[in-house]
């Protein structure tokens, strides 16, 4: 095979590859959903690859989740709304956040937050799998659940 030969196909190779990654690409409007009549929290799905993941979560006031633990995933939080505390183990202050306000959770720490005002919290978080194409992030409770998981509201974000 002559060097031109060989260049074609890695530039066929490499076109190839951007294309596929481009055919997947999405961009996403989050707005807030009404949450009126949500009892204690709601998800906004903005969309995932095979390695990460973004929501917006809203948690109405008294809304709080058990100390746990996720051993496949870590998680960027970032308030967009309201106030969160997040505690570790022995209810230990990590930090109060605000708007614009978060904390990078690495896989295996002990965490748990909670609405720190009535308003409602609007809070993203991205989560980064350890493995490629995993689906559970490996969740663990340390604690007794206070609230069944899975309950609330679940919607997806306005493709655009």
């Amino acid at each position: 095979m002559s060097t031109t030969e060989s260049g074609k196909d890695q530039d066929q190779a490499s076109e190839a590859y951007h294309a596929k990654a481009e055919a997947v690409m999405r961009t996403f409007s989050y707005s807030k959903p009404d949450v009126t009549d949500v009892p204690r929290s709601a998800r906004v799905n903005l969309g995932r690859t095979d390695i990460i993941r973004g929501v917006v979560q809203i948690w109405k006031k008294g809304g709080e989740n058990n100390l746990h633990y996720h051993a496949g995933t870590d998680s960027l939080w970032i308030v967009l709304d309201g106030k969160a505390r997040f505690y570790g183990p022995g209810d230990e202050l990590i930090g109060e956040f605000g708007p614009h306000d978060g904390v990078i959770m690495p896989r295996g720490a002990r965490y748990w937050f909670e609405n720190a005002e009535d308003e409602d919290l609007e809070i993203l978080q991205v989560v980064a799998y350890e493995e490629k194409d995993a689906k559970d992030t490996g969740r663990t409770d340390v604690s007794p659940l206070k609230h069944p998981l899975g309950a609330g509201l679940k919607v997806d974000a306005k493709t655009k």
